[in-house]
């Protein structure tokens, strides 16, 4: 599992149980930087608002995890 977005809003994930890869991004290319470095064996990823925003139609390639957005 893994978790990318907003500081305020993943860094509470680790506690939770998120232990592959929990990515701090707060700018745009950062977003993309750390989707594109998902290890390939990361089954779902939890992103935020911002972060999917970012990420737009790269979220629904049939290739990459499953991935959830946190609600707002």
């Amino acid at each position: 599992m893994a978790a990318i977005g907003e500081r305020t809003r993943v860094a509470g994930l680790a506690l939770a149980g998120v232990t592959v890869l929990v990515a701090v991004a707060e700018e745009p290319e950062s977003v993309r930087r750390a989707w594109q470095d998902l290890p390939p064996d990361v089954a779902l990823v939890i992103v935020t608002p911002a972060a999917a925003d970012t990420l737009g139609p790269a979220l629904l390639d049939g290739a990459r995890p499953l991935t959830a957005v946190l609600p707002v």
